[in-house]
């Protein structure tokens, strides 16, 4: 088992949106994903519900990985299942996920101070580019199910497949788009083709997750793996 403990105020809600939520979902999914078992109450000393989780054993997944195409047939199966499952009375995107399915520019100040900084560093006039063909259009169907942070991190695998997908706490309903930033985030080459045909997307939405990508790159812009993403983000507009 694992024991989930929110580190700020900021996190709390997360705890009972995912025991709330997650016994649903799992219904529908075919990856094993977090399942709470029990919430803690606050006390001694612990401002904030907490929970215990069901383990799933894997490790995260690794940049070197050699079997990155077969994880893009296997993620992408995921996402049109978690998009699938009946949102009618899911959260909708907020503070409560930080935005994660809702509005692109609710990021867009931010965005443009983080280009603001890097001017001279960074190929800005691309970039910008990039972010004003994300914000220039809208999800305008249905909300859908994201999981919000479809991060490394919270993707395991065994060294052969995935074995789980954890961490739901940006989980709401919205647009799909920031589910899909894995395709600069870790796949490259024909494991990031193999994402995109599989998912099979309009033009309008692959353009917003590539926003929710350089958004990101851009903010945390001194780390190694937003350097990545930059650079495959500025490569597919040559």
């Amino acid at each position: 088992m694992l024991t989930r403990l929110p580190s700020a105020e900021r996190y709390a809600s997360q705890i009972e949106k995912e025991a709330k939520w997650l016994p649903i979902l799992v219904k529908g999914l075919s990856i094993p994903i977090t399942i709470p078992l029990a919430i803690g109450s606050p006390e001694l000393g612990y401002p904030f519900h907490w929970s215990i989780n069901k383990w799933i054993e894997g490790s995260p997944l690794n940049l070197q990985d050699t079997n990155k195409t077969q994880i893009a047939y296997t993620v992408a199966k995921f996402l049109k299942e978690l998009h699938a499952i009946d949102s009618s009375n899911g959260p909708t995107a907020g503070p409560h996920n930080f935005y994660r399915g809702g509005n692109l520019s609710q990021y867009h100040p931010e965005t443009e101070r983080a280009l603001t900084s890097l001017e001279g560093i960074i190929d800005t006039f691309i970039c910008r580019k990039i972010w004003q063909r994300a914000i220039s259009s809208n999800w305008e169907q249905k909300g859908v199910w994201v999981h919000g942070d479809m991060a490394i991190g919270n993707l395991l695998q065994d060294g052969i497949s995935l074995t789980g997908i954890i961490d739901f706490g940006l989980l709401g309903v919205g647009d799909p788009a920031c589910d899909f930033v894995l395709a600069w985030t870790y796949f490259d080459g024909e494991s990031r083709q193999v994402f995109a045909a599989e998912l099979a997307l309009d033009s309008a939405t692959w353009e917003r997750a590539k926003g929710w990508a350089l958004w990101k790159a851009l903010i945390t812009y001194n780390t190694p793996l937003s350097k990545r993403v930059l650079s495959a983000l500025l490569m597919e507009e040559l």
